[in-house]
């Protein structure tokens, strides 16, 4: 069984696996983002890292999410309704910093946690924000 299958079977995940630039990417269609961090431990896989970035306004935000299995790299894109979704540092610390990072940038509230400032000082709510209906 190769990796990516096991990983679909995982999930519970019939969705096809598309390889774009070297990434092989799934659509997680209903599977939470906690299932999945949860079932990424399980494998062994590697967090890599969050990219976080505003689509036409109609879409709203949309994050992707970057594993590494044996030297493969894995994206799953997850588009948000609002400006939260849950945060998955208590099952995997190596998001710390980018959830931090993505919080102050975006407005996005990773629900669960709470935030020691990276780039804003304490108390400071003006922010870095990189949204377009929230920059000044």
């Amino acid at each position: 069984m190769t990796q990516l299958k096991a990983i679909s079977e995982k999930l519970g995940i019939e969705n096809p696996w598309v390889d774009k630039g070297g990434v092989q990417w799934l659509e997680p269609g209903t599977v939470s983002l906690r299932e999945l961090a949860r079932a990424m431990n399980e494998l062994q896989a590697r967090f890599i890292t969050i990219t976080a970035y505003q689509l036409p306004k109609v879409e709203g935000l949309k994050l992707e999410y970057h594993w590494d299995m044996n030297g493969q790299l894995l994206g799953f894109p997850f588009k948000l309704a609002g400006n939260s979704i849950e945060s998955i540092y208590d099952l995997c610390e190596a998001v710390d910093w980018i959830e931090r990072e993505i919080h102050e940038e975006y407005s996005i509230d990773f629900s669960g946690r709470e935030y020691e400032p990276l780039l804003l000082r304490q108390g400071d709510t003006s922010g870095v924000n990189l949204r377009e209906e929230v920059a000044k």
